[in-house]
Formats: C-alpha cells, structure tokens, sequence
C-alpha cells in the first residue's frame, strides 16, 4: 500500500471517473487504474463497481475511503510540522470565497498576501455555500471565507469578523427620511433581491418576512440578481430598495452614501469566517491567511460578539 494509491482511489471517489481522477492526478488512466487493483488485490477486497456508470464505490469501499482521507490528512500533517520549524511558508493553497464577500476581501488580499508570503501560491475561485461544503469534504480546496454557522458536520469554524447589513433606498423610498431604519422599513414589494443558493438572500429573507415572495408577485417584472454590484444598480436605475452588506459600500460615492441607513439595535450582521475540513492540518498558513483577511476588514466589524448588541442572522441555505 502507497500513498500514491491513496490518492489514486480518493480521487476516483471524488470524481466518480478514472478518467476524470486520472486527469486531476496527473497520469495517465491506465497508470491510475493499474494502482488501484494493485491495491484492491492486495487488501483482497474490491474499493469500486466498474459495471456501475458512474462508478459505485462499494459498502466496504466507503470505509476505506474514509480511512484513505485520515492517512492522506495526517501525511499533510508532517509536511505542516516541517513548515512550523522554517523561517518561510512555501506550497500550494486552494481557496474559496462566496460571491457576496469576495469583491470586497480577494483584490487586495490577493495582492498582500503575495508580497508578504511569496512561497505560498494561492488558488482562489468563488463558489456558492454549497458547492463550497461539497469542495471541502472531497478536499478539493484547502479553506473557504464565507457566511457562517453553517452548523455541518466535518466543517470546522474560524470566526472572523461580524458584518452588518445596511439598507440602500432609491431616492424616493420614504426610509430615507429617517436617520436609521427598522426591517419594518424594509418594503417587501419593491426589495431587490439574489438569486437562490446565495445565503445572503436567505438571511434578508429571515430579517424581513416570510411573505416577500408573494408580495413581490405582484411587480411588473421580476429581477434575481446573482452579486450586490447588480442590486446596487437595480435600485439605482428602477427605484427600490436593497440590503447590502456594509464591505461593498466603503468605495461609494457620496450621493451613494446619502442613500445607505444603518439599521437600530440590535443591528442585523453576518458572521464571516474561514471555514475548513475536520481533517485541515496546515494550520500556519491558515492563519496568516486570517491575519491578513483581518487586515482589510474595518476593525469595529472584528469587536468580540460578547462585546455587541446584535441580531446575528443565520445563514441557512435554502433546498434547491
């Protein structure tokens, strides 16, 4: 039994192709397949049913597999005890971030941090919860930044900051007439909103009311944008209101700004963090990634929650 077997039966398991694990392993198929009977026949038993498309594992291929992701996750382990003894961090580090975070956080993040730790290549993509949950558990990436509790079993949790939500009202909403809001200002029928899978979309509907969609109905036409930089212009351009998170409207203008309020206590925020497999071990480059995610956020979003009046709303995703 190797290592590279290991990798080799992880990835068809992941992939549900020996094709497709062969291409991310970087052999060839029959290379792969090879390897993977050797081991099979090794262990005298069979880890997949190749009469099955896609490719089933079998009931004790799934035992195996669990016990390949340990073995590989504690061989990461020695590679990160190594890193802790040398004054620099090299490697290759797969991110995520969702969609509603990452133009506010990834362009200068991406920037700081390979100045500061040139050996680490990062490899970053936007992914929706969901798909970010799925990546993490094949570990396809290494970590991701997004809206939490996710409350997943496998997932581990790194709080980093609180954001809170902010109202963005076209200039004849009558909110705008009043220093701070409520969500009882929030008008159901003329709110523009993400598309479905985005957990953002699903907090402003638990903040508001359960009746958005059928208010909502009865709008000339319906619109369902998938980033914040589209509802900003929606509102802009067609009248309406948004909520937004407050990171996307640190660049606004100041006729912009004039159209933002910031909701009374306790205010409405998100929980944001670094999110990572159970079996995660690179743990120093982990948090050199937080130190400098922090950097970028305004610190009154880093207070401690225990030192905030806040409605912390949950990110619960919605069954597609």
């Amino acid at each position: 039994m190797t290592i590279t077997q290991l990798e080799y039966v992880v990835a068809v398991a992941t992939y549900k192709s020996f094709v497709s694990a062969s291409e991310k392993c970087f052999v060839t198929q029959p290379t792969l397949s090879m390897q993977i009977q050797k081991l099979e026949d090794e262990m005298g038993i069979r880890i997949f049913d190749r009469n099955k498309h896609p490719i089933a594992v079998t009931d004790l291929g799934n035992v195996i597999i669990a016990q390949a992701r340990v073995a590989l996750a504690e061989c990461e382990r020695m590679h990160e005890i190594i890193q802790t003894q040398q004054t620099s961090l090299t490697g290759k580090f797969k991110f995520a971030a969702i969609p509603t975070v990452a133009p506010n956080i990834l362009p200068a993040l991406l920037e700081n941090y390979s100045k500061s730790h040139p050996g680490v290549k990062l490899q970053v993509k936007e992914m929706e919860t969901d798909q970010i949950i799925m990546a993490l558990m094949n570990n396809e990436i290494d970590a991701a930044l997004l809206s939490t509790p996710l409350e997943e079993k496998g997932i581990k949790e790194y709080p980093l900051f609180y954001e809170p939500f902010v109202g963005y009202f076209s200039n004849n909403e009558p909110a705008l007439k009043k220093k701070m809001i409520t969500p009882n200002d929030i008008a159901l029928d003329r709110i523009w909103l993400l598309n479905e899978g985005h957990c953002m979309r699903n907090q402003i509907i638990n903040l508001c009311s359960d009746q958005i969609q059928k208010l909502q109905a009865e709008r000339p036409y319906r619109y369902e944008s998938s980033n914040v930089e589209t509802l900003r212009k929606m509102v802009e351009k067609t009248g309406g209101m948004s909520i937004l998170p407050e990171l996307a409207t640190l660049e606004f203008n100041e006729d912009q700004i004039e159209r933002i309020r910031y909701f009374e206590n306790p205010e409405p925020v998100r929980e944001i963090s670094l999110v990572t497999n159970s079996h995660y071990v690179k743990m120093t480059i982990l948090q050199t990634l937080m130190d400098e995610i922090l950097k970028l956020v305004p610190e009154k979003m880093r207070v401690q929650k225990k030192n905030r009046k806040v409605l912390r709303i949950q990110s619960a995703r919605l069954e597609l």
